[in-house]
């Protein structure tokens, strides 16, 4: 039993890891989908300012596909990391007097979390991380749409 408990000891912490670093991914890729709207606007402004009629459309059609490309990229990267979290949760149901496999349980210690950091954390990461480029795609389509 106490080796099926170091095995699943290092299951539980390379999972941790795994979870962990999807945070910095899913950081990177709003960050660089932010920067690719603002540069697509920059070009859509550029555009006009040439008298280019037709590169707008381009433009609006790169934006919808991007944007697209990211729902699922960053739908991806959240998907997985629930899926780790699931198995986190399942390692912890199997040991739950062994304090080290509910590391990832931190609703106790919410409670001592400064209330503004409350308020402000109080939306999950995977609503604006899906929604922002979900709201961006719409966007896109929808000047797209206006200009045909």
């Amino acid at each position: 039993m106490e080796k099926e408990a170091e095995r699943d000891w290092q299951s539980y912490r390379l999972l941790m890891d795994l979870w962990a670093r999807e945070n910095m991914i899913k950081t990177q890729k709003l960050q660089v989908l932010l920067l690719a709207n603002v540069l697509l606007a920059i070009g859509v402004e550029l555009a006009f300012a040439a008298d280019a009629q037709s590169w707008p459309i381009f433009i609006y059609l790169a934006g919808f596909v991007v944007c697209l490309v990211w729902v699922l990229s960053i739908g991806r990267t959240v998907l997985f990391q629930d899926m780790w979290s699931a198995k986190l949760d399942d390692l912890a149901a199997r040991y739950p007097e062994d304090a080290r496999f509910h590391l990832h349980e931190n609703r106790a210690a919410l409670v001592r979390a400064k209330r503004i950091a409350r308020i402000a954390g109080a939306v999950p990461s995977r609503y604006y991380l899906i929604g922002a480029p979900a709201l961006f795609t719409l966007f896109w389509l929808y000047v797209l749409l206006g200009q045909w």
